[in-house]
């Protein structure tokens, strides 16, 4: 599955990271690296949503990202 949006920090418990999605859904961010965790940046990544996933965030569903590229 591919998403592209944008990416955001939420001060949520400990603080996650998010792609607020160019379709609308909030997705919280697992894998990739640190260079995709720059609030502001705009990026398109692959890999699935995990339905299963509990999370302290709880700001969407957990998105467990396999490649990405900036836009």
């Amino acid at each position: 599955m591919k998403l592209r949006g944008a990416v955001t920090f939420r001060d949520v418990e400990t603080g996650v990271w998010v792609l607020e999605g160019d379709d609308g859904k909030t997705y919280e961010l697992a894998g990739g690296d640190r260079s995709i965790k720059k609030a502001g940046k705009r990026i398109e990544v692959e890999g699935e949503v995990d339905g299963d996933a509990l999370t302290a965030g709880m700001v969407g569903p957990l998105f467990r990202v396999t490649r990405y590229r900036f836009l």
